[in-house]
């Protein structure tokens, strides 16, 4: 069912490691671990076990960047499968919510980013009409989503040949959430042009046109949207809904009534324990969302009426992506000592929020059915579940038998983890210059990591006094920024980069020979068991990887790291010497968004995907745009390669159509 397209071949642990996986997922395991050292190529294993088992995946990511780079890669692993990103669809997002100490109500405030609705809605139809799926995702995959069965059964097949009036289909897409087109044609909308009906479904930047005689569906067509050109002509198609969280006239008519009877009820127990105020703008509010239902089949926070529309009872289980996966499905956590923690803390964040609104009357207590899965919940879902890192938590040690633990030590390369050094901290400072004094001078680059914020730029400043080339990284530095830093990095136009947590979980930086941990005695998060390990990782991409710990005491989480570490080198080292492996850096181009031509620069008669096609002129700002939206989703998630092909035909298609 998938098939994996790579030009290398399992090798290291690999081998061994896609044996053991499969196996015990054959046997029946729920739980298996795979514990893979940095740079090991855990992400090829998990690929070629897939095509192994056979099976739809839910890949788990703990953040969009993470998510995005996995589903990248997988999507190069497997060129001709469905392999797909899901992840919350907010650019910015503001929560309903109330501060009863200063009396002050916070609108729902929220910026969707179309390009990952797009992507949310290809995941779901794939999942609902192909079995050779992949989906990547965030722990938003969790949150309600609606329906499953309403999603399903609301939407239309339509064949060709077939008869069907016009009209009521133009109703049905209605219902089913698109709007009709005025001045623009986008995702989720429909017009009419004579006997030619256009759909514009919201997973796709292709157009279904149907061309009608009288009420008979003659021909159906695929096209592109901005050249009109037919792609493919097809014998029926089946279209989605709009949104996820889509239902029929008839469920709204019948959740009216129950919506009624609960404010009814809320209204009277405000007024009985004296909250007087809390229970005339339940009343107002509720009868006025009731209104815009009847009218319009919508109104503002229509999530929070969800559990009337699937006629769940109070505190059941919401729908959520994973209802669209069949009973049948493989889960694999990707960092699980980070993602899985992540699951409890949402719901339990939702769920204060939430208790807040309906005291003070702003929400009926439904609200609390419009959240994520709770922890017990997600559980039921893990049907068999492979957790994968270079530091289980807890929870994946608690849960995998030890024989289930499977390690992947070796790396293609014969890297070995690196030497680790623990110095005093009395003189950290100075320490920590002379040794980026070393590393400078053999023309590799350094990471050091800090506590706070404050202590990154303060030692920043003093390094570039000191004549360093070094820049910071925390927070507060944005994403585009961010990127710039790390090629500059690779470039070797800085030397040293100063960051907190930033460094360690997704950076791929080869060059980099040498990392010093600040203050590595401090208890707490950033210098626990598993951030340590992590950040020790960054430096075992190089041949001359070297860590320094700085501290008076060696704390039992520096402890683990240090052994850990030693264990993985002694075996690391051990595999080279009886294979004969000469240990050699990863060598990685530095190909990203700075190193291509700027605008204006690059030559017109040069191939672009839309040279030699008549794109129409009223589509041709839409196409720019689309390909603006692309390029920040590329930049953001740090894929600078695709991020600077798609600025250039930005640049190459504004000259084209004389645009500004």
């Amino acid at each position: 069912m998938f098939e994996l397209k790579s030009e290398y071949k399992p090798s290291g642990d690999q081998p061994n490691a896609i044996k053991d996986i499969y196996s015990r997922l054959k046997k029946g395991n729920q739980f298996t671990t795979l514990l893979g050292a940095t740079g090991t190529g855990k992400t090829f294993t998990m690929a070629n076990v897939i095509t192994k088992i056979g099976k739809p995946t839910l890949v788990l990511a703990h953040n969009k960047t993470l998510a995005a780079q996995l589903a990248s890669e997988l999507q190069d692993f497997f060129p001709n499968n469905a392999v797909n990103y899901f992840v919350s669809y907010y650019d910015y997002y503001q929560p309903e919510a109330y501060i009863a100490a200063t009396d002050t109500f916070i609108e729902k405030d929220s910026s969707i980013n179309e390009e990952i609705n797009k992507f949310r809605h290809a995941a779901t139809v794939n999942l609902l009409t192909r079995n050779d799926v992949i989906i990547v995702a965030t722990v938003s995959c969790i949150y309600g989503l609606g329906s499953v069965e309403d999603y399903q059964n609301i939407s239309i097949t339509l064949k060709k040949g077939e008869e069907r009036n016009r009209d009521k289909l133009l109703r049905h897409l209605t219902d089913m959430q698109y709007s009709r087109s005025q001045l623009e044609f986008k995702q989720s909308m429909f017009h009419v042009l004579g006997d030619v009906v256009e759909i514009f479904p919201p997973n796709s930047d292709n157009i279904i046109s149907l061309d009608f005689f009288g009420d008979e569906i003659e021909t159906i067509r695929e096209t592109d949207s901005f050249t009109g050109e037919v792609i493919r002509e097809l014998d029926e198609v089946t279209i989605f809904p709009a949104k996820h969280a889509v239902t029929t006239n008839e469920k709204i008519k019948a959740a009216i009534g129950k919506i009624r009877e609960d404010m009814e009820v809320r209204y009277e127990e405000l007024k009985k324990i004296g909250k007087i105020l809390e229970a005339e703008r339940i009343k107002t509010r509720t009868e006025y969302d009731i209104e815009m239902l009847l009218e319009t089949g919508y109104c503002s926070g229509i999530e929070n009426y969800v559990r009337y529309f699937n006629q769940r009872e109070a505190g059941s289980q919401p729908a959520t992506l994973i209802d669209y996966f069949p009973d049948d499905f493989l889960m694999v956590i990707d960092e699980s000592h980070i993602t899985v923690p992540q699951f409890g803390a949402m719901y339990e964040g939702n769920k204060s929020r939430k208790v807040n609104l309906v005291e003070h009357g702003f929400r009926l207590p439904s609200c609390q059915d419009n959240r994520p899965l709770n922890f017990t919940e997600f559980e039921g879902h893990m049907k068999q579940t492979v957790f994968v890192s270079a530091t289980p938590g807890k929870y994946e040690k608690a849960n995998t038998e030890k024989v289930d633990i499977i390690e992947q030590i070796i790396r293609p390369t014969g890297l070995l983890d690196p030497v680790i050094e623990v110095r005093s901290k009395d003189g950290q400072i100075d320490n920590v210059y002379k040794q980026v004094l070393k590393v400078v001078e053999k023309k590799e680059r350094a990471l050091i990591t800090t506590l706070t914020k404050k202590s990154a730029e303060a030692l920043t400043d003093y390094m570039l006094k000191k004549g360093v080339n070094v820049k910071y990284l925390h927070s507060d530095v944005d994403t585009i920024e961010r990127i710039e830093v790390l090629r500059e990095l690779r470039e070797g136009k800085i030397d040293v980069i100063i960051g907190i947590n930033l460094l360690r979980e997704g950076l791929d930086l080869p060059e980099v020979s040498f990392v010093g941990i600040l203050d590595a005695d401090k208890r707490g998060f950033l210098r626990s068991e598993s951030a340590l390990v992590q950040t020790i990782g960054r430096a075992a991409r190089n041949v001359n990887g070297f860590v320094v710990m700085y501290g008076n005491e060696i704390t039992p989480a520096m402890e683990y790291a240090i052994s850990e570490t030693k264990r993985r080198r002694e075996i690391q080292h051990a595999y080279n010497q009886k294979h004969g492996i000469t240990p050699q850096s990863i060598k990685k181009a530095i190909k990203d968004i700075s190193q291509t031509s700027r605008k204006g620069e690059r030559d017109l008669d040069e191939v672009h995907k839309y040279d030699n096609k008549n794109v129409r002129e009223k589509d041709q700002k839409r196409l720019v745009l689309e390909l603006e939206a692309q390029m920040d989703f590329a930049s953001r998630n740090l894929q600078f390669e695709k991020a600077a092909e798609l600025r250039d035909e930005i640049d190459f298609l504004k000259q084209k159509f004389n645009l500004k």
